[in-house]
Formats: C-alpha cells, structure tokens, sequence
C-alpha cells in the first residue's frame, strides 16, 4: 500500500483509478506477473532484502500444512502492548425495538497490559497467549520458550516475527543456540561474534539450518505477520467496547476469549499473496 501511494506520485501520469484499490489485500486480486511493474517499485525500499523476505514468508504459509504433517511447526508472533483497562461509568444501555445498544463513553483508566500470543499458522488456533505488564526481551525470551515447551517433539521450528529489538535480542539467540549446542561460542555483546550487534544475531537466528528459524518480516511490514490478523479480531470481538474492571480482570478476559476463540472459531487464515508484484 505505502508502494503504491509512493509511486503515484513518481508517475502522475497514469490514472488514479488504478490507484483506488491498493491494500496488499485488493492488490492480489488483480492477477499476478513475474516482472515488477514500475509503479509498484519504491526507488530506495526501507529494507534492502524486501523482495526475498516477502517471498521467503509467504511460502513459509504456504508450506505450514504440509510442515505440519511431518512435524515441523509454523507460528506467527507478535506483541501488543499497550491494552486498556477501561471500566465504563455507566452500564450499557440495551438495545430496544428500533434502537441499537448505547455504550457510555466515559471511563476510569485501570492501567494497562501487553499481549504476547503465539498464532499457529497450520491449524488457526492461538498456541500460547501470554498477558503481563511488561513486553522486555525477557518476557520475549520466555514466551519462545515456554511454546516450546508446549511441542517439544517438533522436528522443526519455524517463527514468523517482526524485526523489533526484542526479537532479535541477546536471549532469544542463547535460546535457540541451546536448541544446537551447548558448547557453541557466541561472543560478547557489542564487542564481538554472533551478539555482535542485531545483524549478527538476526543473521544466527535467521539460519535455516537451525532447528528453530526465524523469518523476519521487512521493515514497516507488519501486515505480513498473520498474528496481526487475530489482533484484529481481539479488538472487534472483545476489547473496543469492553467493561474491564481492573487488570486482572482484563488479563482474564483475554486469556477467556482465546480459549473461545480456539474451541469454536479457530481455523488456518487462507493467505492468497504469493510475494511477486502484480500487474496493473
């Protein structure tokens, strides 16, 4: 979408009706081509892998079912920090023959929580949901591991992320480094190796021959990552107008709704982009 706003204005040329339809959702309806169309090109990306990253993931979701069945396993992560616990002043007042339900619109602040959730790209259902106050490379670190823990006889671990500091931190590269071997010398942080600095290490993580794989989205494409399609539902099903009393009432709430939502609703997103830029 950012491409084609970019592009538009490189090219005033061409007719902004071709321009009216330019989520990554619409784009890919419009039928595919293995040439870049100009239009759809930024002269300096902000990532210089964008093109491979885009393709690697996408066949990520493309290959998760068939990974499933010989037991390598596919999630999606991501943080949402951030979430209100709003209480409302007034009750709701109830829907009436010919009037919808009437929310209150003031609220008391309860403080706020941060949601790490794990979404299994094979089956659609929530992994593992962690709700705390904090979202650290700690609390990052021990979200992986704990999903993990949940699957240890996976043969293979594949973990859709974006490239956030926290995901590509010194604690995550210990934890998948102890998945190959104990004795592997990974350096000092800031001074040298593998902990070097976040290319270094997104580099380790990112190495296919691990038993666990990070595939990293590119830089502001989030959109990528099908956790934040659940996100979206989080919200419309249960946070933009919900009465939380207090934190653990929210952090309950949510943990409750996933529990819902991997008992009824719960099925792998059907991903239609392939990675290759479409034809006008």
């Amino acid at each position: 979408m950012e491409c084609a706003r970019i592009s538009r204005r490189n090219d005033p040329t061409r007719d902004s009706r071709d321009y009216q339809r330019t989520t990554c959702w619409q784009i890919t309806e419009r039928g595919r081509s293995e040439t870049t169309p100009e239009w759809l090109l930024v002269a300096s990306p902000p990532d210089d892998f964008f093109q491979f990253k885009v393709e690697d993931i996408c066949q990520v979701y493309e290959l998760a079912v068939e990974r499933a069945k010989h037991g390598e396993l596919t999630f999606s992560l991501d943080e949402m920090p951030g979430i209100q616990a709003l209480e409302r002043k007034m009750p709701d007042i109830a829907m009436k023959p010919g009037r919808c339900v009437k929310h209150e619109f003031e609220y008391i602040r309860h403080g706020t929580q941060t949601l790490i959730a794990s979404f299994n790209v094979a089956t659609g259902a929530i992994a593992l949901a962690t709700v705390e106050d904090t979202r650290t490379e700690k609390d990052f670190e021990a979200h992986v591991s704990h999903l993990l823990e949940q699957f240890p006889q996976a043969s293979k671990y594949h973990l859709v992320m974006d490239c956030l500091n926290t995901h590509q931190s010194e604690a995550l590269v210990r934890l998948v480094a102890k998945l190959e071997s104990d004795s592997l010398d990974l350096g000092e942080k800031g001074k040298s190796g593998i902990l070097k600095s976040m290319p270094t290490r997104a580099e380790f993580l990112a190495d296919p021959h691990h038993r666990l794989v990070v595939h990293f989205t590119p830089k502001h494409c989030s959109w990528l990552n099908q956790i934040e399609i659940w996100f979206s539902i989080l919200v419309r099903k249960l946070l933009r107008r919900g009465n939380f009393i207090s934190k653990d009432d929210l952090k309950q709430r949510i943990l409750d709704f996933v529990k819902y939502f991997n008992l009824t609703m719960a099925k792998p997103f059907k991903w239609t982009y392939k990675g290759k830029p479409l034809a006008a």
